[in-house]
């Protein structure tokens, strides 16, 4: 197994290293994007483990363009971030686990070992939080048209509203319009939140 520890500080890329000794993994580190991207390349890890916060290139960017070009890999996001939107981002962009770096260090290593072997996992608390938002939020599918249905969709995978615009072949006002009107009709208040509803539609 080959693993591959992208963060930009070297204690918590040290820590990481102990915690995975007893499994002899090999393991390769980068501290940015660039280097990250590099050893995707040259390494071909099976798993990463990936922060948010990064210098240069984004985090969630990053996770983009990691499994661009290595389609296969697993990703788990290590990041300082707890709430559940970010989690909910990162696995909609196609990580495999979510974690927070305040987790038990027997979490994380359980939840390695279940990302290593092709399983989700999100950390407790958090997939706690996640499953109460989604479980308040209504049933999209009964309050949206087709229109409505397609550009949450679309949020989703990630688009902007301009992308959104061109794809659908509309105007960028009629596309923002229709997400007021959208967060109106759902009772929601935020777009992370109609990201977050469209897991619930078929195809999002």
């Amino acid at each position: 197994m080959k693993a591959l520890l992208i963060d930009d500080h070297a204690i918590v890329r040290g820590g990481l290293r102990r915690l995975l000794a007893a499994l002899s993994w090999e393991i390769a580190e980068a501290a940015n994007g660039r280097d990250a991207l590099m050893l995707v390349r040259s390494e071909q890890p099976d798993l990463v483990v990936l922060d948010l916060n990064l210098p240069g290139i984004g985090g969630f960017e990053l996770l983009r363009r990691i499994l661009v070009e290595l389609p296969a890999v697993r990703i788990m996001v290590l990041s300082m971030h707890i709430e559940a939107r970010f989690a909910s981002r990162a696995m909609q962009a196609g990580a495999r686990g979510y974690m927070s770096k305040n987790a038990a260090p027997a979490e994380l290593l359980k939840a390695l070992k279940v990302v290593a072997e092709g399983g989700r996992y999100i950390e407790a608390e958090i997939a706690q939080e996640l499953a109460l938002q989604t479980a308040a939020m209504p049933d999209p599918s009964t309050l949206l048209n087709e229109r409505d249905r397609e550009i949450v969709r679309l949020l989703g995978a990630g688009r902007s509203l301009t992308e959104i615009a061109e794809t659908l072949g509309i105007g960028y006002k009629t596309v923002a319009n229709t997400c007021t009107q959208i967060k109106t009709k759902l009772g929601v208040s935020r777009t992370a939140d109609l990201i977050r509803l469209s897991f619930d539609l078929d195809g999002g």
